[in-house]
């Protein structure tokens, strides 16, 4: 078996920078607890238990004198509620998340509607619009919630989208905006590193050698999700959390196999992961 790996996959810059963040401060004794997963790996959050950094999922669940924020950031309240209850914080918040934050005030404070293209109960986005007043913006996730807004009573719109989305797939929600309402606008909101991935994944998932593929990441990880709705186009893919999830009935057969990984996955488990599949192949 021949395993061909993606030309850019796995951990991005934000989510590089919050895993070094946090073993560094685990280094040197640091006792904290993180406001839900510092990132979306199982794995990696595993790796952040075994060095003493809990997961929490409420501030007032914090008993450590540190709480971390995740790369998803939270919403600007939560600086202050953490302060009151007399905690410091390790802030890991992705800069292209920080710079989400500051564009949509900026659009706020210019008189827009703000539209937040993307799943409504994702960290990120509940980081974006907890603060805000809901009659100043909407979230919607499809085409059909798009239509169902009467946008034109507001006098102009701005939409951002959720950073690890596939924005190609959602083109039709932001045209749906853009139609009802001319004086609309987008923010460069997609994750660079995200756009890097998600094409790489289909440039591997048209290499007429593969034949299937197996995308590596968290089941929580949305990024990881639209990486293996871009491959299942094109071949018979499958989202898998690590070696652990390796089905040898459904590699039977297959010569050439493509590997890709989302951009909170750990290089470590993608050589895991190669290093089985080649087991398997009694290579």
């Amino acid at each position: 078996m021949k395993v061909k790996r993606a030309g850019k996959y796995g951990f991005c810059s934000g989510v590089r920078v919050a895993d070094i963040k946090v073993k560094r401060f685990a280094g040197k004794g640091g006792r904290g607890a993180i406001l839900g997963q510092v990132v979306h790996n199982e794995r990696v959050v595993e790796e952040m238990e075994r060095l003493g950094v809990r997961t929490v999922h409420a501030l007032e669940e914090v008993r450590e004198p540190v709480v971390v924020f995740s790369a998803h950031g939270v919403p600007p309240s939560f600086h202050d509620r953490a302060k009151s209850l007399g905690l410091e914080i390790l802030d890991t918040t992705c800069k292209f998340v920080y710079d989400i934050h500051k564009e949509s005030r900026k659009a706020l404070a210019a008189g827009a509607h703000l539209v937040f293209i993307g799943d409504p109960n994702h960290r990120e986005v509940l980081g974006y619009t907890h603060d805000l007043d809901p009659a100043c913006y909407h979230i919607v996730h499809s085409a059909e919630q798009a239509r169902a807004v009467d946008w034109s009573v507001y006098p102009s719109v701005k939409i951002f989208y959720q950073t690890t989305l596939n924005a190609e797939e959602y083109e039709e929600v932001a045209r749906v905006v853009e139609r009802a309402n001319p004086d609309t606008s987008r923010a460069d909101t997609i994750c660079y590193a995200t756009k890097e991935n998600q094409e790489a994944a289909r440039l591997l998932a048209e290499d007429p050698e593969v034949e299937r593929i197996l995308v590596i990441g968290g089941k929580h990880s949305a990024n990881t999700r639209h990486l293996n709705e871009i491959c299942s186009r094109y071949k018979p893919s499958r989202l898998i959390q690590g070696a652990e999830d390796l089905d040898a009935a459904w590699l039977r057969g297959v010569r050439c196999v493509g590997l890709t990984a989302g951009a909170s996955t750990p290089d470590y488990v993608v050589e895991e992961v190669e290093r089985r599949l080649l087991e398997l192949a009694g290579c």
